[in-house]
C-alpha cells in the first residue's frame, strides 16, 4: 500500500495489432500470451491492489480468464478507438486513487520499476518510465517528401517514454477533461497531464522494457523467451480386447485389438503426448478426453495431425520422435518401416526423423502376460523458423 492508499494497475490491451500483424496481447510467447506477462508485471508490486484490463469489444470474458490467478483481483472492460479512449474507460473502472498505466505489449517491465513509478506518481500527481536518450538526437521536417534535419537537439533533455505511467487519479481525470475530445490524439497519458500544465516525474526506465510493435520486436521477444528446442516424453498402455482391430503406428496388425476410445493406438498416443509435453500444451487426455463422442473410433493418427497443428500453434515443428513398445505380440519389427511412414505422414515430417522399436518385456509384468501393450516415446521440437 502507499499511504493507505489503493492503487489499481490498467492494461492497455484495447488494440488490433495493425502493425505487428497480430493481436499483440493474445501473441502466445514461452508458453504465456503476452497480455498475462504484461499483467504479471502489475500483479507482482506489492503496491497494486487490483487489475482493470481494457480489451477490444467482445473479448472481456477472454481477458479476465487471462489474468486469473495472478493473486489480484481483475475487472475486463471494452476498449475504445484509440489508446486514449480505451485508457479512459479503465480509468472509469478503477477504483484506486492511484493508478498504473502499463502497456500491454511491454511485457519486460520489473515489478520494482512499477513500484517506483507508483510512489512517484503518489507523491507528485504524475510519473513514467522513462529512459535518458544515449544518442544524438535529430529533428526532422515531418512535412518533407524527403526527411531533412532541421535542428540537433541536446539530448541530455530528451527522455524515451516508457510504461508504466503512474497518477493520481484526480490528476489523470483534470487532464482528461481539459483534453476534452481532442484527448483522443494522446499518445500516452502523461501528454494530456502536461498539455494541462501539471508536472510529470521521470522515474529512471529500464533499457529491456521494450515494446512489441512489430514483426522485428516479436522475434525478439522469442529469443528472450522461448528457447529453440524443447522435448518432450510420452507413456501409454491398453489392455488387450477381444473383437477389436490391433492398430499400432497407423498400421492394423492381426490379433485382438486394444480397449479405448479411439482406435486404441498406443504407439501414437505415446508420441502425441511426447509431443503435447515439450510444447507445455497438456496430455492427450486434454485435448481429446474419452468423454468425447468426436473422438470414438477415430483413428489416431488423425489426432496426431491435431497435435502437430496445435505444436505449430505455439511455433514450434517437429524434429524427431522415438517410440518404444513394450509388446508380447505382434512382431513390430518386421512393419517399423511402414509404422514410420505413416506416423511422419501424420506429423509432416520425414519418415527419417520417426523411430519405432520394441521389446517384449522378458516376460515380465502385465506385458509378459500378453494382457495388454505399452510404449514410451520421446519427441524433440524445433523452434520454426519466422
Amino acid at each position: 500500500m502507499i499511504r493507505g492508499e489503493r492503487v489499481i494497475g490498467i492494461l492497455a490491451a484495447g488494440g488490433s495489432g495493425q502493425r505487428a500483424g497480430v493481436a499483440k496481447q493474445w501473441l502466445v510467447l514461452g508458453g504465456e500470451t503476452v497480455l498475462r506477462r504484461s499483467a504479471r508485471v502489475l500483479a507482482a508490486c506489492d503496491a497494486v491492489d487490483g487489475l482493470v484490463v481494457v480489451v477490444p469489444p467482445g473479448d472481456e470474458a477472454r481477458g479476465e480468464a487471462e489474468l486469473a490467478g495472478l493473486g489480484k483481483p481483475v475487472r475486463a472492460v471494452t476498449g475504445g478507438a484509440a489508446r486514449a479512449d480505451s485508457v479512459r474507460n479503465g480509468l472509469a473502472a478503477a477504483d484506486g486513487a492511484v493508478v498504473l498505466v502499463h502497456d500491454a505489449a511491454r511485457p519486460f517491465a520489473s515489478a520494482a520499476l512499477a513500484g517506483r513509478v507508483a510512489e512517484a506518481a503518489a507523491r507528485d500527481g504524475a510519473a513514467l518510465a522513462a529512459l535518458p536518450a544515449t544518442d544524438t538526437v535529430k529533428r526532422a521536417d515531418a512535412g518533407a517528401e524527403v526527411p531533412r534535419v532541421v535542428e540537433t537537439l541536446d539530448r541530455r533533455t530528451v527522455w524515451l517514454a516508457q510504461t508504466p505511467q503512474g497518477f493520481r487519479r484526480a490528476v489523470l481525470e483534470q487532464a482528461y477533461a481539459a483534453a476534452g475530445p481532442s484527448a483522443s490524439a494522446a499518445t500516452d497519458e502523461c501528454a494530456l497531464v502536461e498539455a494541462a500544465g501539471a508536472p510529470v516525474t521521470l522515474v529512471p526506465g529500464e533499457a529491456g522494457n521494450f515494446k512489441i510493435t512489430g514483426p522485428d520486436d516479436v522475434r525478439r521477444a522469442r529469443a528472450l523467451l522461448e528457447a529453440p528446442v524443447a522435448t518432450g516424453v510420452g507413456y501409454d498402455t491398453h489392455r488387450f480386447a477381444p473383437g477389436r482391430r490391433l492398430v499400432l503406428g497407423g498400421v492394423e496388425f492381426e490379433g485382438d485389438g486394444l480397449l479405448g476410445h479411439s482406435d486404441a493406438d498406443v504407439c501414437a498416443h505415446a508420441i502425441g503426448d511426447a509431443i503435447l509435453g515439450a510444447a507445455g500444451l497438456g496430455d492427450l487426455g486434454r485435448h481429446f478426453p474419452d468423454t468425447d463422442p468426436r473422438w470414438k473410433g477415430v483413428s489416431s493418427l488423425a489426432l496426431l495431425r491435431e497435435i502437430a497443428a496445435k505444436a505449430a500453434e505455439r511455433g514450434w515443428r517437429v524434429g524427431n520422435c522415438d517410440v518404444t513398445l513394450a509388446a508380447k505380440r505382434p512382431k513390430i519389427a518386421p512393419r517399423a518401416e511402414e509404422m514410420r511412414a505413416r506416423l511422419a505422414g501424420a506429423l509432416g515430417i520425414s519418415p527419417a526423423q520417426v523411430n519405432v522399436k520394441a521389446t517384449t518385456g522378458e516376460g515380465m509384468g502385465f506385458v509378459g502376460r500378453e494382457e495388454g501393450v505399452a510404449a514410451h516415446a520421446i519427441a524433440l521440437l524445433v523452434r520454426a523458423a519466422g
